[in-house]
């Protein structure tokens, strides 16, 4: 496997698809689970952020997001990059789901256009990072009372 081949993370969850879909779209949610400092977030085509991950005091990563595709209840497409360095890439979250269950497929590509002399930009880095985000974080959360 190499940098280009994408992270593909995907897990089911015992609640709806409705509360699948706000848990990955209403920004208060989001920062139970995915990132604390994510000020907003509004699923629309258009739609920007940016905010902070700092892993040490010597290493920020500031996150640059926008949507390019949002079709409410089934997917979400972010644009991502980091500022200060180079490189893009998408992640695509595709829903599936009723009343009762719904599964989640998140689809990270362009990993490799990323510096590869920073290990938290690697395709391994970004494999563990989605695992934890989606079959431990998230379906922690979507298990709990909220």
């Amino acid at each position: 496997m190499n940098e280009s081949t994408p992270v593909v993370v995907e897990q089911d969850f015992e609640t709806s698809v409705e509360c699948l879909w706000s848990a990955i779209t209403v920004a208060e949610q989001m920062k139970k689970w995915f990132f604390q400092d994510i000020e907003s977030f509004e699923p629309q085509v258009g739609f920007s952020t940016r905010f902070n991950v700092q892993i040490d005091e010597n290493k920020n990563f500031v996150h640059l997001w926008k949507l390019t595709e949002v079709v409410p209840r089934e997917k979400i497409v972010y644009h991502w990059c980091y500022e200060g360095y180079s490189g893009e890439s998408f992640v695509t979250f595709a829903l599936s789901g009723d009343e009762q269950r719904s599964s989640l497929k998140v689809t990270h590509v362009g990993l490799d256009n990323f510096p590869k002399d920073v290990p938290e930009l690697s395709r391994e880095s970004g494999l563990q990072g989605w695992n934890y985000f989606i079959k431990s974080s998230l379906k922690d959360y979507l298990s709990s009372d909220n």
